[in-house]
């Protein structure tokens, strides 16, 4: 397996790469999946080969009793004994990067595309010497692999979203694809599919002639593994499409739609634990829309999604880990179009925006594109906002620590069914008592009732921690006419418990507060006439009773569906999923 070994501060006793320094290595494992250490191995395990210091591994075969690997940072193909690891020879070759072996022991090899040169196949014999075969007619090449006819396979990942299949017994000649063109933008776009292939990383063969392709989507998606026959038919597929990720439910279909960043799912809550959603639609469309902001700037722009209902028509906010923005998006059947962003502060992302300040970009002529002329500045940037709102109007509320609430009103629909939104009518609301720093906000416009949580006087911020809902959160009645505090939720905070413990995220829905801690994803239940504590939900047996951290912002959503029953969606930083609750005020 290529793989990167980062520097770690216990090199003196067990053997890491040194301060700022990274491995480009080949790990070993043996088909039980235990590391396979060998004489002269690195890392503590001795397992590792470090191909260099320089630049990832970006290929690799194994033939016989020989590995081959591209060195992409020095331009070469380096050949290793596949049992000592000890390296035979090596040749020059120019942004090399996935490699097959055919039949023959000769070796195909993609080279990489650059700014001015596209990609292309290149033919070499076991020694280095390039052959005069080579396949120049592919877009976006990813992966290769031999099949049990000698036939060499492609990952095309540009618009085609297709397998390629060559007959290379001589001169290269495509004879065959595997899967729908378009892939997953094929038919109705967006909506997944058997043979709608969606961001091909990888693609193998066994001696059956059984397919195995891997999809990764585009912008960090996940995985998406499937296993088809000879004839094309899906045997199974594995799905680890949730990594810094949360899900919402739909408030127009009672919770039966959720949604993640990329993905949207369909629920059947009479299904036993763990099997109640199906994967409908991939909502990410790279090609119509380049510019989405899930395609940039990932921990910026997406990893907690707001699902919402204006006007009847359903929509997506979505925040990234550090909150620096909300992305809107309006629905084009299953793909989410850019529609807004709300950016608090300059960012690399977008290259075309304001110089310096926040802003606001509003898709005026419905293209999902960003054009310069679409910005309108929102003031001076503040990179103290962590507190992101959309109620159920529409309206959208910052909370910063700084000390004050910024409320945008919706104005409409524009032509296009984008949400409209400006400065002008903007209302800015300095921070309550008995807050020193505001950190989360959550309005409900039916009954005017505020959440806020944050750092308040008399349980200040200790600790080295950021980004969290603080040490309290606030209910405040009548907000839009005395803000009439109700009562005050003293939080668990320990910053220097070991693990720590803090509020990660926070949310309310129907009766219910809900509070996940950062380190054991424990979320605290709280009822919201009163404040106080009614029970904690913790992972179970379903997920072997262990989660990863949660450490977004808004790593916890919940949901009162109309028959009662709570659905909570909780960030799980380990395992690629998200967890789901399920319970009812009364249990």
């Amino acid at each position: 397996i290529a793989m990167i070994q980062g520097a770690i501060d216990r090199m003196v006793i067990q053997d890491y790469p040194p301060s700022e320094t990274d491995w480009y290595c080949v790990r070993r494992y043996n088909l039980s999946g235990e590391p396979a250490p060998f004489a002269g191995g690195r890392g503590y395990d001795k397992s590792m080969l470090i191909v260099s210091t320089s630049g990832q591994v970006t290929g690799l075969a194994n033939a016989g009793n020989e590995l081959y690997v591209s060195d992409s940072a020095a331009n070469r193909i380096r050949v290793y004994d596949s049992e000592t690891l000890a390296e035979l020879r090596s040749w020059s070759s120019d942004r090399p990067k996935q490699i097959a072996v055919d039949s023959q022991s000769n070796l195909w090899i993609l080279q990489g595309k650059d700014p001015t040169n596209p990609p292309k196949i290149l033919h070499y014999s076991k020694t280095g010497t390039l052959l005069s075969q080579k396949i120049t007619d592919v877009v976006d090449p990813t992966a290769l692999a031999i099949d049990n006819q000698g036939r060499l396979l492609v990952t095309e990942n540009g618009p085609r979203q297709q397998v390629l299949i060559y007959d290379i017994s001589a001169t290269p000649k495509l004879i065959g694809t595997f899967g729908t063109q378009g892939g997953i933008y094929s038919g109705t776009k967006g909506e997944v599919g058997e043979l709608k292939l969606n961001g091909l990383t990888g693609v193998g063969t066994d001696r059956a002639g059984n397919i195995y392709v891997s999809n990764d989507g585009f912008g960090g998606s996940g995985t998406d593994l499937r296993k088809f026959s000879p004839l094309g038919k899906m045997q199974w597929q594995l799905l680890g499409l949730q990594f810094v990720d949360n899900a919402d439910a739909d408030p127009g279909t009672d919770g039966l739609d959720v949604f993640t960043k990329h993905e949207h799912f369909v629920m059947d809550y009479s299904k036993s634990n763990g099997q109640e959603s199906t994967y409908k639609g991939y909502t990410v469309d790279k090609f119509r829309y380049p510019d989405d902001p899930r395609l940039h700037n990932q921990t910026h722009s997406a990893a907690s999604v707001f699902v919402r209902r204006i006007e009847g028509k359903r929509f997506l906010y979505l925040t990234g880990m550090f909150a620096h923005q909300i992305s809107i998006y309006r629905f084009d059947g299953e793909i989410a179009v850019p529609s807004a962003i709300f950016s608090r502060n300059h960012s690399t992302w977008p290259t075309n925006q304001p110089a310096t300040g926040s802003w606001l970009w509003h898709d005026k002529n419905g293209d999902g594109s960003i054009q310069s002329n679409e910005y309108e500045s929102l003031g001076a940037e503040d990179d103290s906002i962590w507190g992101w709102e959309v109620d159920s109007n529409g309206d959208v509320w910052q909370a910063s620590e700084s000390g004050y609430i910024k409320h945008y009103h919706y104005l409409g629909l524009d032509a296009y069914g984008s949400p409209s939104y400006n400065a002008a009518s903007s209302e800015k609301i300095p921070m309550p008592a008995p807050f020193n720093k505001l950190l989360r906000i959550k309005y409900n416009s039916d009954t005017d009732v505020m959440y806020l949580g944050g750092y308040t006087v008399d349980r200040p911020h200790t600790g080295e921690e950021w980004g969290i809902v603080g040490t309290e959160i606030v209910r405040y009645d009548n907000w839009t006419k005395n803000k009439t505090l109700r009562w005050r939720i003293n939080l668990p905070y320990d910053p220097k418990a070991n693990p720590m413990l803090i509020i990660k995220a926070m949310d309310v829905a129907g009766d219910r507060v809900f509070a996940v801690d950062s380190r054991k994803a424990e979320v605290y239940v709280y009822d919201t006439e009163t404040g106080a504590f009614v029970t904690k939900l913790t992972p179970g047996t379903e997920v072997a009773g262990e989660s990863g951290w949660t450490d977004i912002p808004y790593a916890l959503r919940a949901y009162r569906r109309a028959n009662g029953e709570y659905v909570v969606f909780v960030e799980e930083d380990a395992k690629a999923k998200v967890t789901m609750y399920r319970f009812t005020s009364n249990n």
